[in-house]
């Protein structure tokens, strides 16, 4: 495979902004479908439509995340449960870590000041809600699944508004400031297409 040309990206500082969901009541068959969700134990390998874009994609951002993930490995099984807890849950990954950037800043223990943690800022509650005693909102995986879970259940709420569906997760419904951000850092540093069959060659 001939060497890829790498998009050199400068971040600006990682602002985080605490996500505040706010607490809601579940219906029975939601609350049962969402605790499914958080605890199937398939495995966290991404799948891709094939080895090339799996490459690809891993380097690429791999490379862009490097200056707040020093450790290589540390950084490429990161971006691997990112890309598969995103797509298990019909999110686009590169949205997805625009919001942790925003969030958290990458920071696995950041904790807000209204007591949301890890990396996608993940509300306590929801542990009783949908998880178990054994789940641990500091667990890289854990956190990323309930995170890409709640975006879900909020975007079908929504019926497919992002945009809402980001208010709702930060608690910020209604406000466009969230929403913006997000899309700023997923735009400005997490862009990322598919080449084409000729680009691949």
């Amino acid at each position: 495979m001939r060497l890829l040309a790498w998009l050199i990206l400068s971040f600006a500082p990682f602002l985080a902004v605490a996500g505040h969901q706010q607490y809601e009541p579940l219906a029975a068959s939601v609350q049962a479908a969402l605790h499914s969700a958080v605890s199937d134990r398939a495995s966290p390998e991404p799948r891709f439509a094939n080895l090339e874009e799996k490459i690809r994609w891993i380097a690429d951002m791999s490379r862009r995340l490097q200056r707040r993930m020093p450790d290589p490995q540390a950084r490429i099984d990161f971006l691997k449960t990112v890309h598969y807890e995103s797509t298990r849950a019909g999110l686009d990954p590169q949205m997805v870590l625009g919001l942790i950037q925003v969030e958290s800043g990458f920071r696995k223990y950041a904790v807000s000041s209204a007591g949301a943690r890890g990396y996608m800022q993940i509300m306590p509650f929801w542990v009783r809600l949908i998880g178990n005693d054994g789940s641990n909102l500091f667990h890289m995986r854990t956190n990323l699944r309930f995170g890409c879970t709640i975006l879900r259940h909020y975007l079908d709420i929504e019926r497919g508004d992002l945009y809402r569906a980001l208010g709702r997760y930060n608690g910020s419904l209604g406000q466009a400031e969230y929403p913006n951000m997000v899309r700023g850092a997923w735009e400005g540093n997490w862009s990322w297409r598919r080449a084409t069959l000729a680009e691949a060659r």
